[in-house]
């Protein structure tokens, strides 16, 4: 699979994601659900059982009752996802609540090879 990052402004660059990426020659992907709690561990667990990493995420949606209290902590994708090389385009949305009552943060992805 080959990535090309899209940035006709680079301020996204800054916050740790690109405004797009275009995908060429994916043989599979795999779409990941809303993870809580411990939101990377669970999703690097998913794509473990695939046989994938954070190098294979494409796309992140994260859902957050806070926005504010969220961009505090976008740094942390830095952080999981700096190591392997990609800064996946992903959109935060604030949410009145999530499924379960208490969750604050929710992170869905899109992974392929």
């Amino acid at each position: 699979m080959e990535r090309t990052a899209l940035n006709p402004w680079e301020g996204s660059i800054k916050l740790g994601y690109n405004q797009a990426e275009a995908i060429e020659d994916a043989t599979r992907a795999v779409i990941c659900a809303g993870q809580t709690a411990l939101a990377l561990d669970n999703l690097e667990a998913l794509l473990k059982n695939t046989g994938m990493d954070l190098s294979n995420v494409i796309k992140l949606s994260l859902y957050a009752t806070d926005v504010d209290d969220a961009l505090k902590n976008l740094d942390l994708l830095g952080v999981r996802f700096g190591p392997h090389g990609v800064a996946p385009p992903m959109t935060l949305l604030g949410v009145t609540r999530l499924a379960v009552p208490g969750l604050l943060f929710e992170i869905e992805a899109t992974a392929a090879e």
